[in-house]
């Protein structure tokens, strides 16, 4: 697995909460448990006590990307340096889940976390990955999404850095928006234009014939 796979745990914890619909599906531990994903045996160690500690670390992870997002790449980097400080993880080389053609391991590079709770656990990979990801793309390559008032985290992978929407739903959602703003002003200079013309009909001066 690369390690900038990681950071999609840091996506999954931030768009549990919608701030601007006034959402947030972080209510109980089993949704804490979700976010682990196939993790079960870490997934296991949540409590209770973990839904607060996740919504302490999710405010600190949407500051990351709303940092970036406002092209404060510096604030954003001191941001995810704290959380690494806070949760640090021990890097590994693994292989037993992947075998190539003659049965040998296709060794790869593994966080291993042995945090004392659930909490630190997936702060720690998730930052991590982050980090991993902000450093092999770049700090523009976090954003938060431009469909008001969605404003769910993503990261951007396509060539070209242009992603602006965390879903295609979105981005449909933005485009059908913007089209029919775009006829609404028209309608109205249209009107604006009719009205002038008829009032410079109105007030002009009579001709005989």
């Amino acid at each position: 697995m690369e390690l900038a796979s990681y950071s999609d745990y840091a996506v999954r914890l931030v768009n549990t909460e919608e701030p601007a619909r006034g959402t947030d599906t972080l209510t109980s531990v089993e949704a804490v448990r979700a976010l682990f994903g196939e993790s079960t045996a870490a997934s296991r160690r949540a409590t209770d006590a973990d839904v607060t500690r996740f919504r302490s670390v999710r405010g600190r992870l949407r500051a990351i990307f709303a940092a970036a997002d406002g092209d404060e790449a510096t604030h954003a980097v001191d941001l995810l340096n704290s959380l690494l400080l806070e949760f640090p993880v021990s890097p590994q080389i693994s292989g037993h889940d992947f075998l190539d053609d003659e049965g040998h391991p296709r060794w790869h590079m593994h966080l291993a976390e042995h945090s004392s709770n659930a909490t630190a656990g997936f702060a720690a990979i998730a930052a991590m990955g982050l980090a991993f990801h902000l450093t092999e793309y770049g700090v523009d390559r976090l954003g938060l999404c431009q469909a008001a008032p969605c404003r769910n985290a993503y990261l951007d992978t396509s060539t070209n850095r242009s992603r602006r929407y965390c879903s295609d739903r979105c981005a449909t959602r933005a485009n059908v928006a913007a089209y029919r703003a775009r006829k609404r002003l028209e309608t109205e200079r249209s009107d604006n234009t009719g009205r002038s013309a008829e009032k410079a009909h109105a007030t002009a001066p009579a001709t005989d014939r």
